[in-house]
């Protein structure tokens, strides 16, 4: 199964320099969130795959234009090809804008989406704008990480949480994936494919 992963900056060579086939090869598209909504749209249009999103923290658009023909998992878990996604979107409040968590909210929706993922047997892929603290993110208040994550990491073992909201190009040392006990945790920031 191959997934595009999506966040923060819409792709000029998915977008701009567009040409036909070019999302032929993927079976499920995924976004982190910050993306415009009519980019979303154009991808689940000239692709044959599915597109899955959570919110940024920059998506307050989102809810007078969400994007069409997409789905929002925010707060759910859903299976996809046996895939079992769970989406938890939104960063670290840093001011009083939409999509943004206390670690404690952040805890509460994680505590909430545990019942749907024991029924599910678990969970493959965790959907997240913003990173775990201390694994991809940065020391400023708008970039860093939530805490909440890491008892359902410890619990639930997933293979990914895919996420974004640090772009790459902030800095040079920034790792596109780092491993935390068994799951992968991998930075979409523009566009990025994921074979599973």
């Amino acid at each position: 199964m191959k997934l595009l992963l999506l966040s923060d900056r819409e792709s000029p060579y998915l977008w701009d320099y567009y040409t036909p086939g070019r999302l032929s090869g993927y079976d499920l598209m995924l976004s982190c969130g910050d993306l415009d909504a009519r980019y979303l749209s154009f991808l689940v249009t000239m692709g044959r795959a599915p597109l899955l999103y959570v919110h940024g923290n920059h998506d307050a658009g989102y809810a007078s234009l969400p994007p069409e023909g997409c789905e929002c998992i925010e707060g759910r878990l859903v299976t996809v090809n046996g895939l079992r996604i769970l989406g938890l979107g939104g960063s670290l409040r840093y001011n009083n804008g939409p999509h943004q968590y206390t670690e404690r909210q952040m805890r509460w929706r994680l505590l909430r989406a545990e019942w749907a993922v024991r029924r599910a047997g678990g969970v493959d892929i965790v959907l997240a704008h913003a990173p775990p603290r201390g694994y991809g993110d940065l020391d400023d208040p708008a970039h860093r990480g939530f805490e909440a994550f890491f008892p359902f990491l410890d619990k639930y073992r997933p293979r990914y949480l895919i996420h974004g909201h640090v772009h790459m190009n902030y800095g040079h040392n920034i790792p596109r994936t780092v491993m935390r006990g068994g799951t992968a945790i991998v930075n979409a920031w523009e566009r990025y494919e994921l074979e599973l």
